[in-house]
């Protein structure tokens, strides 16, 4: 997976491949598509929510530039598999998840894995984790009209937010860096996500 769907389409970030390499992506679908688990395509995980190929989680992953003393916000925890990859690769993980029944999935499996640096909350991710920001990097694993406000809010000085934006149709990836005047825009290339809903957002 991790030579033929990652490094072979150009991502080089050696911290990102190694967290692929290690993180048992099997554990993160359900039993019945566990034969799937590494292929180069999404996987349903229940809810109407999907996990990112591969490729896609490690793009994501590689943008945000991670160091590894940054404190993370994630809009969108799902199965938890993203999570665990932010989870090695920085210092704290706050991770926002609408649904109850995934965050508390996650929560199990995360904490089987051993990764205490990730604290979850269920809630209404578009308007962020107030009570931790600011965020070094944030993720956001759902498509939206465009990157929430208080999410630009939640970023400090130089944090950067990657999210997909644009509509069922069409979206792009995303990323957005707080400077000292303002924000700059970069967009990496088109994706395909399931819709991110709350009250920034697209509405229920």
């Amino acid at each position: 997976m991790v030579q033929e769907q990652v490094i072979a389409r150009g991502i080089d970030d050696v911290r990102v491949i190694a967290a692929l390499r290690k993180i048992p992506r099997h554990l993160f679908v359900d039993r019945g598509i566990v034969n799937r688990a590494y292929h180069d395509s999404a996987l349903p995980i229940g809810e109407k929510q999907t996990l990112s190929q591969p490729y896609m989680a490690a793009l994501m992953t590689a943008a945000l530039c991670l160091s590894g003393g940054e404190k993370v916000l994630e809009v969108g925890t799902g199965s938890g598999y993203q999570t665990a990859l932010l989870a090695e690769l920085c210092f704290n993980v706050f991770s926002v998840e609408k649904l109850r029944a995934l965050s508390r999935n996650a929560r199990r499996l995360l904490d089987s894995l051993e990764y205490h640096n990730v604290a979850l909350h269920v809630g209404d991710g578009t308007i962020g984790w107030s009570e931790h920001a600011p965020y070094d990097a944030i993720l956001v694993t759902a498509a939206a009209p465009a990157a929430p406000t208080p999410l630009l809010e939640q970023l400090a000085r130089a944090g950067r937010l990657v999210i997909p934006v644009g509509d069922e149709q069409c979206q792009s990836l995303l990323r957005v860096t707080r400077n000292r005047i303002g924000f700059k825009e970069e967009r990496l290339g088109e994706c395909k996500f399931v819709k991110l809903v709350g009250k920034y957002s697209w509405r229920e």
